[in-house]
């Protein structure tokens, strides 16, 4: 596929979703894009695709924040294939309504509100359908702060912060954490039985 195939066949609609950083900043930003789910049916996934794999654009030359060795590039996702078929989760092609920017993921991201935001890769070039769970790539670099679930909880802190309250950008107070950033109603089921302190 290219970027100009897939942008044909899966027109844009819109999503206003809650986005939360796990560094307990939020925003709300009208996504353009359609869902994930759609788009891996095309490739028919057999039962051996447990987890969708995810790797992004690795070009030093015109990111030169990637020369920096703070992280292994490229930038490696992952999602449970549960996950990934759930209608929320959404490859995005606009931001405001317009193709989306080179710094905010051009030309394809993942957009998975109930997660926090580092899961929502950015400028993917290549899906894959694994057997096994993907090693992330903050997971390398740091697994007792980051894990493969990633689920916003207000009940579990990162390490060297408080996860119970945001600063949604444009407001001056904080607010309450939601579980699931709010979409539990949607999404909950996906982990029914889960120790979700156990799984972050």
């Amino acid at each position: 596929w290219d970027i100009d195939e897939i942008v044909t066949k899966f027109p844009a609609e819109e999503r206003v979703y809650r986005h939360r950083c796990v560094e307990a900043w939020s925003m709300v930003i009208p996504w353009g894009g359609f869902e994930l789910g759609k788009f891996l049916k095309q490739a028919e996934p057999t039962s051996f695709a447990k987890y969708v794999e995810f790797t992004t654009l690795h070009d030093p030359k015109q990111m030169p924040g990637q020369r920096s060795g703070v992280l292994p590039w490229p930038y490696v996702e992952g999602l449970r294939m549960d996950e990934a078929m759930h209608p929320l989760a959404i490859l995005v092609t606009q931001l405001y309504g317009r193709p989306v920017p080179n710094q905010n993921g051009a030309p394809i991201r993942l957009a998975v509100p109930w997660k926090y935001g580092f899961k929502s890769v950015k400028s993917i070039v290549r899906m894959r359908l694994v057997r096994e769970e993907p090693n992330n790539t903050w997971q390398v670099v740091a697994p007792h702060e980051y894990g493969f679930y990633a689920n916003v909880n207000p009940a579990v802190d990162h390490p060297r912060w408080s996860q119970k309250r945001e600063r949604r950008i444009g407001e001056l107070f904080k607010r309450p954490t939601l579980l699931f950033n709010g979409y539990g109603e949607q999404v909950a089921s996906l982990y029914t039985g889960m120790d979700l302190r156990k799984y972050f």
